[in-house]
C-alpha cells in the first residue's frame, strides 16, 4: 500500500503495490505528472482518494478512483482502512481548505497505524502508531505537540518533513519527545529509504 504519491516523495520504479491512497489534492501528496506512470507499473493496484483528488484524477488524468468519505471502510487483502476527518488544516485566508481523508490502518493481531494526512483534528480512536506530520506551513509546534499528546500513540514516526533541515528535524523531534509527557512512547525518525518493523 502506498499513501500520498506526491512531488516530494520517491516512488519511481516501485512495484508490487496493491493499493494507492491519496489523503488530499495538494501537489506534495498527489503528483499529477508521475501518478499515471506509477499505476502503469502497478496495473492491478486500486486507487482510493479524497473527493477532490478523485475528481482531479478523473477529469485531468482519466483515472478512476474510489472516493474516500468520512466513516468509509476499505479492505486491501488483510489490511483494513477506515477514513476519519474531513478537511485539511487551515493554512491562511487565501488558501482554500480542501477535503482531507485521515486513514486508520489495521489488521488482525497487528498494531494500528494512523496517517492523518494534513490535519490534527480527526479522532481515530485508540492507535498504536502515529505517522505524524512534523512540519508544514499550516502546522504550529504547539498544535503538533498537543496532537501527539491527545492521541497517546505508543510509537511516533515523523512524516511531512521534507522542508526541514537536519537541525530542524532534530529540534521538532526533540519537542515531541520532551513535551508530550509520554515517557514510554518510541520516536522512530526514519531517513530516506529506511524502514522499520513495529
Amino acid at each position: 500500500m502506498l499513501i500520498d504519491p506526491g512531488t516530494l516523495s520517491s516512488f519511481q520504479g516501485t512495484r508490487g503495490i496493491d493499493a494507492v491512497f491519496v489523503t488530499h489534492s495538494h501537489h506534495d501528496h498527489l503528483d499529477r505528472a508521475r501518478v499515471p506512470g506509477l499505476l502503469e507499473e502497478n496495473p492491478e493496484a486500486s486507487i482510493h482518494a479524497d473527493p477532490l483528488s478523485t475528481e482531479i484524477l478523473s477529469s485531468e488524468l482519466g483515472i478512476s478512483a474510489e472516493t474516500l468519505l468520512p466513516g468509509a471502510r476499505v479492505s486491501v487483502g488483510q489490511l483494513h482502512v477506515r477514513v476519519v476527518g474531513e478537511k485539511h488544516a487551515f493554512n491562511n485566508d487565501r488558501t482554500p481548505v480542501v477535503p482531507n481523508a485521515g486513514l486508520v490502518l489495521s489488521a488482525n493481531d497487528e498494531p494500528t497505524l494512523f496517517h492523518p494526512g494534513d490535519a490534527y483534528d480527526a479522532d481515530p480512536g485508540e492507535i498504536d502508531i502515529l505517522a505524524h506530520p512534523l512540519n508544514a506551513p499550516w502546522a504550529a509546534s504547539a498544535d503538533s505537540i498537543e496532537f501527539v499528546r491527545r492521541l497517546q500513540p505508543g510509537v511516533v514516526i515523523p512524516i511531512h518533513d521534507a522542508l526541514l533541515s537536519d537541525a530542524g528535524r532534530m529540534l521538532y523531534g526533540s519537542h515531541i519527545r520532551q513535551f508530550t509527557d509520554l515517557p514510554d512512547m518510541r520516536y522512530i525518525d526514519l531517513a530516506n529509504d529506511e524502514s522499520v518493523t513495529v
